[in-house]
C-alpha cells in the first residue's frame, strides 16, 4: 500500500487534430477598412470645408448633383407615333415647355429661344459692373464707420447687371419701423451709392422688398410699403446727385421674394439697387 501512495500521478493529454487551414473569421478585416475608408471620407469632408469658399464648394456640389438630360424640341411629325406633341403645331418642330411660335409667352424660359441659356454681357458692360463693384469695395477701407455701414451691403452680378442690395440688421434697420422714412444710415448709403453709379452711364433700376407679417391682415401693407421704400431710396440717391434720367424703374416686390427660407427674418427687409446692362 505503501508503495501505491507514493507512485506518480498519470497525466492524460488529449492533443487536437486539426486538418486543413480552416476558417479564421476575417469579417473583422472588412469591418476595419470599411470603418477606415469612412473615416478618411470624414476627414477629407471637413479638410474640405475648411480650406474651400463659397462658391468652390457649391461648386463641388454641383459636380455631384445628377443631371438629366431633357430634349424640349418636339419632333413636330404627322401622327401619335412621328414625334407629334401637345406642343407641335401643324406639323413643325416647336420649342419650349409650354408655348410656341403662335402662341408665345413673355417668359423667355418658357418660348425656349433657340440661343438658350442666359445672355452673355458685352465685354463693356462686364468691364463697367466690375469697376463698380471695385469702388464699392474698396470704400470699407476708408474708415471705421464706412466699414460699419458696408455691413448692409452686399453685391451680385445676374442677368440683369450689378445688383447692390441694402438689408436690415439686427439694430440698425434701414427704415423706421414699418414706415418709409428712412434713417440716417439708408441716407448715408444713398450717397455713397450716388457717387459709385455716377462712374458708370447704365440704367438703373431700384426695387423694394419687405418681409412677410407673421399673422395675416385684412389689409397687408406690403405693397404699398415695399413701393414707398424703393421711392425713397431713389429720391434720396437723386438728391445726391445721380441724375434722374438714369433711373429705368423702381418698383415694390411686396413679400413674394423672400432672401431666406423665413419670409418674416429681418433679412427679407431690403432694396435692391440695380446697375442695368445696356443690352437688357
Amino acid at each position: 500500500m505503501a508503495g501505491q501512495a507514493n507512485a506518480a500521478p498519470v497525466i492524460i493529454k488529449r492533443k487536437k487534430v486539426i486538418v486543413g487551414g480552416g476558417h479564421h473569421g476575417g469579417a473583422w478585416k472588412v469591418a476595419y477598412a470599411d470603418f477606415v475608408t469612412a473615416m478618411m471620407a470624414f476627414f477629407m469632408l471637413m479638410w474640405l470645408l475648411n480650406a474651400t469658399t463659397e462658391k468652390q464648394r457649391k461648386g463641388i456640389a454641383d459636380y455631384f448633383n445628377p443631371t438629366v438630360p431633357i430634349n424640349r424640341i418636339s419632333g413636330g411629325g404627322d401622327g401619335a407615333f412621328f414625334g407629334d406633341s401637345v406642343l407641335s403645331e401643324q406639323t413643325y418642330a416647336q420649342n419650349g415647355t409650354g408655348a410656341s411660335a403662335s402662341l408665345p409667352t413673355e417668359d423667355r424660359q418658357a418660348r425656349g429661344d433657340a440661343a438658350g441659356g442666359p445672355r452673355q454681357a458685352s465685354a463693356e458692360d462686364l468691364r463697367v459692373i466690375a469697376e463698380v463693384e471695385k469702388a464699392l469695395a474698396g470704400r470699407s477701407g476708408e474708415s471705421m464707420t464706412m466699414q460699419r455701414l458696408l455691413r448692409h451691403v452686399v453685391t451680385r452680378v445676374t442677368d440683369e447687371g450689378l445688383v447692390i442690395e441694402l438689408y436690415d440688421l439686427p439694430g440698425a434697420p434701414l427704415f423706421q419701423g414699418d414706415t418709409a422714412d428712412a434713417t440716417p444710415l439708408t441716407e448715408a448709403l444713398a450717397d455713397v451709392l450716388s457717387d459709385v453709379l455716377a462712374s458708370a452711364t447704365n440704367k438703373v433700376a431700384v426695387a423694394g422688398h419687405v418681409r412677410a407679417y407673421p399673422v395675416p391682415l385684412a389689409e397687408s401693407p406690403v405693397w404699398d410699403l415695399s413701393s414707398r421704400r424703393a421711392q425713397a431710396v431713389h429720391k434720396l440717391i437723386t438728391a445726391a446727385g445721380l441724375d434722374d434720367g438714369r433711373f429705368e424703374r423702381v418698383v415694390g416686390h411686396a413679400d413674394r421674394k423672400p432672401a431666406t427660407a423665413d419670409p418674416t427674418a429681418l433679412r427679407n427687409n431690403r432694396i435692391e439697387v440695380i446697375l442695368l446692362r445696356k443690352d437688357t
